[in-house]
């Protein structure tokens, strides 16, 4: 249990707010506006919650300056809530000890480098010419291949694979079941029969990466799959091989990226998203959930595809429709031929 306590004045010291109310109000724990206690700090971000301000029980609440006058208690002013609000719950987050050193039961090849400032965990796998950097964190049942390096800081939750080549940078953060540098999908037809490509290349990761559970990045066939610094990806995410990912993209979960797609930075791909292969999407584009990108994106902005969600019936009636639409065009095209 977490008996970490502070209190408002200290958080504005710490984090560069503004105090209304009383500074000297104790917080031992976060929660939302709606279910926080009497030493709780909440949070306003979303103006659909400002009616709960003041039913909550919130000891402290984290706003914006045009909200602080409905504030029923005391207040911590910021220009980004939401952001203050995920640095202050930072503190109150149970940060396990890891002792220095290798469990008994890690099978490390007589070739890896292992720094003596890492944990690695018990079951833990390393291959031969494999570096582990200082401060490193290699949790229970993680396999690291061959020619690997996991960065300075960087910590591989548990059950973590890194096949072969993988490169990662420092503060690296891998979760659970994921999956990085297996053979990427490249096959050729020759008579019927498929032959596999071999994939020589690697995967890159940039400093400070966030990998969620069971993704998996395919290494390159002849380059590397690479991710730029910053990048985060939710969990059950596939990334195809020679793929590139830009600084402080974020990809949400069950989205994926097609062979060699370049995707630019600070691009937001929605949840079940699509990029096929061999496109480019430029720098600050929103891709909305469950949308399909069948062309390069050559200018920011946010992009959409599929249908609306509607009743069964009236979809049925409009897919049908879809299927005319070609007949439809060329029976208006026709039409404004004989106007002329």
């Amino acid at each position: 249990m977490n008996a970490f306590q502070t209190t408002a004045d200290e958080l504005a010291e710490r984090f560069g707010l503004t105090v209304r109310g009383d500074g000297g109000a104790i917080i031992r724990g976060v929660a939302t506006l709606a279910h926080a206690g009497e030493a709780d700090l909440a949070f306003l971000a979303n103006p659909r919650y400002r009616g709960q301000l003041a039913e909550s029980r919130a000891a402290v609440v984290v706003l914006r300056e045009d909200d602080a006058d409905v504030a029923p208690r005391t207040a911590l002013i910021a220009r980004d809530p939401y952001v203050a609000f995920a640095r202050i719950a930072a503190l109150f987050e149970p940060v396990a000890v890891r002792p220095l050193g290798i469990h008994p039961s890690a099978v490390i090849d007589p070739d890896a480098d292992v720094s003596p400032d890492a944990h690695i965990g018990p079951f833990v796998s390393i291959g031969a010419r494999s570096r582990i950097g200082a401060g490193c964190t290699i949790g229970p049942g993680c396999t690291i291949g061959e020619d690997c390096e996991v960065g300075d800081g960087s910590e591989l939750i548990a059950r973590v694979t890194l096949v072969t080549r993988v490169q990662l940078g420092k503060r690296v953060r891998i979760h659970p079941g994921a999956v990085l540098g297996a053979d990427g999908f490249g096959l050729a037809m020759e008579a019927g029969h498929w032959i596999k490509v071999p994939q020589l290349g690697g995967v890159r990761v940039g400093d400070d990466c966030e990998i969620g559970a069971n993704t998996c990045i395919d290494r390159g066939a002849l380059e590397d799959t690479v991710l730029d610094e910053d990048v985060r990806l939710d969990n059950l995410i596939q990334i195809g091989h020679n793929v590139q990912i830009g600084a402080h993209t974020a990809m949400a979960g069950c989205s994926a990226a097609a062979g060699s797609a370049k995707i630019g930075r600070y691009c937001l791909i929605g949840g079940a998203a699509g990029v096929l292969g061999h496109l480019e999407i430029c720098d600050k584009v929103v891709v909305t959930a469950m949308s399909l990108v069948t062309s390069s994106i050559r200018e920011p902005g946010e992009y959409s595809s599929g249908t609306p969600l509607t009743d069964n019936h009236s979809w049925r009636k409009n897919a049908a429709r879809f299927k005319q639409l070609d007949s439809m065009a060329r029976q208006l095209h026709g039409l404004r031929r004989e106007e002329k």
